[in-house]
C-alpha cells in the first residue's frame, strides 16, 4: 500500500529510510559490502534539497526569508534529541556502563556541532564515548545552515534565478578542486577529506542545485516520459554503482563524492515528480515513511547501542538485532514525547 497523505514532498521520508538502513547495516559489521558513506551522502543531498525547496517556497510567497525563524526551527528540530542522546551517553560512559571516554570538551564539541573538526584536529576521538563518532555529519549539516540562507537570499535578489544552479555548480567544482589539492599536493588523510565540512559540504549543495533548477513545462513533460524516466533512473543508478566499485584511493576521496551527488539528481527528481513509478513507489509505503520519520533519532543512537549491547548475548547477530530494536524504541519515544510537541512550536515560526 502506498501512503502519500499529507506529504508535501513525496518520497523524502523513504529516502531517509534508505539512508539510515545503509548506515546501520554498515556499522553493524557489513561495512565491506554495504557502503555506509553512501548513506550519509544521501542524507546530505536530501537536506540540501529539502531546505532549499522550503526556502524557495518561502521566498516566492513573501519575497524574503525570515532567517531568525529558520534558525529557531533548525534548533528545535535537531538539538533536543541530540542533547538527550549526549546526556544519557556521557553519563553512562562516565559511570562505566558504556565504553569509551567522557569529557566536557567532547560533550560540548558534539553538542555545538564541532564534532568533525574536534576529532580531526584536537582529540582524534580519544575523549568521546564509543559510538558517538557519527555526529561528525551533524556538524557538516549545521555548518551548511550557518551560511546557506544568507547566500540563498543574496542569489535570489541579485542573480538571475535561472542561473542559480550554475553558480552552485561552480561552488561544487571549487570544493572538488580543494579535495584534489589536499589529496594530491598535501597527502591529506582519508579522514581529512571524509569528515571535514570544507571537503564534504558540496554533497549538500548538489541537493540545492536540484531544488533551484527551473524546468519549463515542456521540458518537464519530456523528462517525465516513460523512456526518459527509465533512462534517467538507470543512468543515476549506474553512475552510483560505478562510484562504489572504483577502488582507486585518489578517486574515492575526490571525484567519488561529486559523482554521487550528480547521480542522486535524477534519482531524487523522478522519485519526487513521479513517486508512483517503480521503484520509487516503495519509498512511499507507510512503514517505510515511518522509518524515515524515525531516522534522525535512529542515527543518533544506533552506533552507541551497537557498541554497548555485548551484555545481551554471546551471539553477535542477536546483539545487532537488540541494538536495532532499542534504536527503534528510542526513536519512537523521541517522536512521541519530544518531536511531536515541538512540531507545533516549530509551526509558529513558519
Amino acid at each position: 500500500m502506498v501512503h502519500t497523505k499529507h506529504k508535501e514532498i513525496p518520497s523524502l521520508d523513504g529516502w531517509r529510510a534508505v539512508a539510515i538502513a545503509i548506515v546501520f547495516l554498515s556499522h553493524a559489521g557489513l561495512g565491506r559490502i554495504v557502503p555506509g558513506g553512501l548513506g550519509v551522502t544521501i542524507f546530505f543531498f536530501l537536506s540540501g534539497y529539502l531546505i532549499t525547496t522550503l526556502l524557495v517556497r518561502e521566498f516566492n510567497a513573501h519575497a524574503a526569508i525570515n532567517i531568525r525563524h529558520f534558525y529557531v526551527r533548525r534548533v528545535l528540530r535537531l538539538t533536543p534529541p541530540l542533547l538527550l542522546v549526549l546526556t544519557i551517553t556521557y553519563l553512562l560512559t562516565h559511570y562505566g556502563v558504556f565504553t569509551g571516554n567522557a569529557s566536557w570538551s567532547g560533550f560540548f564539541a558534539q553538542l555545538f556541532y564541532f564534532a568533525n573538526y574536534y576529532a580531526l584536529f584536537f582529540d582524534a576521538g580519544h575523549s568521546l564515548p564509543q559510538g558517538t563518532g557519527v555526529f561528525w555529519s551533524l556538524a557538516v549539516e549545521e555548518h551548511f545552515y550557518f551560511f546557506f540562507p544568507a547566500l540563498f537570499v543574496f542569489l535570489m535578489r541579485k542573480a538571475d534565478r535561472r542561473k542559480i544552479p550554475l553558480y552552485l555548480s561552480v561552488l561544487c567544482v571549487l570544493f572538488l578542486l580543494w579535495r584534489f589539492y589536499l589529496v594530491t599536493a598535501t597527502g591529506a588523510s582519508m579522514e581529512r577529506t571524509y569528515y571535514a565540512t570544507d571537503t564534504r559540504i558540496d554533497s549538500i549543495l548538489f541537493g540545492c542545485i536540484l531544488a533551484t533548477t527551473q524546468l519549463s513545462d515542456t521540458l518537464k513533460a519530456t523528462l517525465l516520459r516513460p523512456r526518459m524516466r527509465i533512462a534517467g533512473v538507470s543512468a543515476g543508478l549506474v553512475l552510483l554503482l560505478l562510484t562504489l566499485v572504483v577502488r582507486n584511493d585518489v578517486f574515492r576521496e575526490t571525484l567519488r563524492y561529486s559523482l554521487q551527488g550528480i547521480a542522486l539528481i535524477p534519482l531524487f527528481f523522478y522519485s519526487v515528480s513521479h513517486p508512483g513509478s517503480f521503484p520509487f513507489r516503495m519509498l512511499n509505503l507507510r512503514w517505510v515513511q515511518r522509518v524515515g520519520v524515525y531516522s534522525y533519532s535512529i542515527y543518533l543512537s544506533h552506533e552507541v547501542l551497537l557498541s554497548n549491547v555485548d551484555w545481551v548475548s554471546s551471539n553477535p547477530a542477536l546483539n545487532i538485532l537488540a541494538a536495532l530494536a532499542l534504536s527503534l524504541l528510542f526513536a519512537m519515544l523521541v517522536d512521541r514525547f519530544i518531536d511531536v510537541p515541538l512540531r507545533a512550536v516549530r509551526a509558529r515560526f513558519r
